[in-house]
């Protein structure tokens, strides 16, 4: 290749500063002009007029998420208890609130005409939130007010980036408010909204979480047993029980 052939190619491939990319957001948008712009490959939300675009999640931050996702469905599948979402995932606690797209959130059954083919519409009854190096404000600040304010019962902010691990736990109390619900001295959180859930907080912490364990462990062997008996059962057979 010439010299020449190659400063064209460099130039090809250098960005040009003063040209924004074709499909880059503007800075404020209205909440119509979010939704054509946004696809179900966008992870964004919508706050106040601007777009917020969350950076790709590391590593560490996917298991976790993949962890929880598993382990508290699968409890909610097991005791038929409502529908959980994982991001992205809409959420507008208010018709005319911001659009968020939580880590997680979990609907009981008698609060499913909240969830919508396209998103969810009212408040969750838990949220749980990965802290990421750019969500701490948004995660600790404007969404525990946000979502406070919004009526969701129960909001966990969890923290698994390195030398920062921890893990805060909030309830809304009688007067619309969050109190702070410490661990146990056993290490163990027990959820409000999910009857006879606990978490073991040092699972968070793991490389590679056992979901089936930590199943096991929650509900307890004869249960999980019993859980997977009737997933083996058909319809038929289970009318015969």
């Amino acid at each position: 290749m010439t010299t020449q052939s190659t400063l064209q190619m460099s130039e090809a491939l250098s960005p040009k500063p003063d040209t924004p990319p074709k499909d880059s957001p503007k800075k404020t948008m209205s909440y119509e002009e979010f939704l054509a712009w946004a696809d179900e490959d966008t992870h964004a939300e919508w706050v106040n007029g601007e777009v917020i675009i969350d950076m790709p999640p590391l590593h560490p931050h996917q298991i976790l998420i993949e962890f929880l996702d598993r382990l508290i469905g699968l409890f909610v599948n097991v005791f038929d208890l409502g529908q959980l979402r994982v991001a992205p995932f809409e959420l507008k606690i208010t018709s005319d609130g911001n659009s968020r797209e939580p880590d997680l959130m979990f609907l009981a059954k008698q609060h499913l005409d909240r969830l919508t083919t396209e998103r969810v519409v009212g408040p969750p009854d838990l949220i749980i939130e990965i802290v990421s190096d750019d969500s701490t404000h948004r995660d600790r600040v404007d969404k525990f007010d946000e979502y406070e304010a919004g009526g969701v019962l129960e909001y966990w902010i969890i923290d698994n980036r390195p030398r920062r691990r921890r893990a805060l736990f909030f309830q809304l109390d009688d007067q619309g408010h969050y109190q702070s619900v410490p661990v146990g001295a056993d290490g163990i959180y027990c959820s409000a909204v999910l009857p006879d859930f606990w978490l073991r907080v040092d699972w968070l912490w793991a490389e590679q979480p056992d979901v089936l364990r930590a199943l096991a462990e929650v509900i307890g062997p004869e249960q999980m047993a019993q859980a997977l008996r009737k997933a083996m059962t058909t319809p038929d057979e289970a009318g015969t029980l």
